[in-house]
């Protein structure tokens, strides 16, 4: 049920919002991987435009139906490499924030694939890919309708 339009929303936060989007697609993180990272948070929040938009990306991009389907399962099967392993963990205790403080385990296997700066980067796509969960559930925009351009 649409809440909010297009049209109610204040001048800029579309912009800023794609600001910082423009910069994790900048940041030289695999595009694909982004989207793994997308799909899965959006699956832990219940944002269905989200996830409709976020699986017809990746799909566009070469992910397969069988890893799309699988990705709330992910430490149960052996199709996610252990890079995608190590993000998918990130991003879920990310995510979830859980008041112990564990993310030592999960900075030191993401240093074995990605620089500080690219954690960083990692950081700022899971908080943004929840700031546009939070932005999408609250404004009330309809699943279904989302194409790849």
């Amino acid at each position: 049920m649409l809440r909010i339009n297009q049209n109610e929303i204040p001048e800029g936060l579309f912009k800023a919002m794609r600001q910082v989007q423009d910069h994790i697609r900048n940041s030289g993180i695999d595009p694909l991987l982004i989207e793994l990272l997308d799909t899965r948070v959006s699956q832990i929040n219940g944002c269905a435009y989200c996830l409709d938009m976020h699986s017809k990306e990746a799909v566009h991009k070469g992910e397969t139906l069988q890893r799309l389907i699988s990705l709330s399962v992910w430490r149960e099967t052996n199709y996610y490499t252990p890079k995608e392993r190590a993000v998918l963990a990130f991003a879920e205790r990310l995510t979830k924030l859980k008041e112990e403080n564990e993310s030592d385990d999960l900075h030191d296997e993401l240093k074995k694939y990605f620089s500080n700066a690219e954690i960083a980067n990692l950081s700022l796509a899971v908080a943004q890919i929840n700031s546009w969960n939070r932005l999408v559930k609250s404004f009330g925009t309809i699943a279904g309708t989302y194409e790849v351009k």
